[in-house]
């Protein structure tokens, strides 16, 4: 059974995860703004990220290995990239996507199992 501790992480990372594509896709939605302006804005909403990626990490290394921790990171990240597109720009996947997504699932699901040692 997963401690509740162990899932600290798990939750710090999720939102991490959409804070973080908030902070690489919003700026379209500012077509106005100079680069140099996007990319402050980005850094700016990228800084509060870091203060939760970085303490979901330190946690997290007590209960998962290094691999499972950015897989989880990832898995997270394309969950939160659905999220944020749908969210900001009105987009949903399609079909071939969803399977694409499905296909790095299966390989989350295999860094968790292990069963090739």
């Amino acid at each position: 059974m997963t401690s509740f501790a162990a899932l600290w992480p798990i939750g710090l990372l999720a939102v991490s995860s959409i804070v973080m594509n908030v902070a690489w896709y919003y700026h379209l939605k500012q077509p106005s703004l100079g680069l140099l302006a996007a990319i402050g804005l980005a850094w700016g909403i990228a800084l509060f990220e870091y203060a939760l990626a970085v303490p979901a990490n330190r946690i997290g290394i007590a209960h998962y290995s290094l691999p499972e921790l950015k897989t989880i990171q990832e898995v997270l990240s394309l969950a939160a990239f659905v999220l944020v597109a749908w969210a900001l720009f009105g987009e949903t996947p399609t079909v071939s996507q969803l399977l694409g997504f499905a296909l790095i699932a299966g390989g989350a699901y295999m860094i968790f199992r292990s069963p090739f040692g």
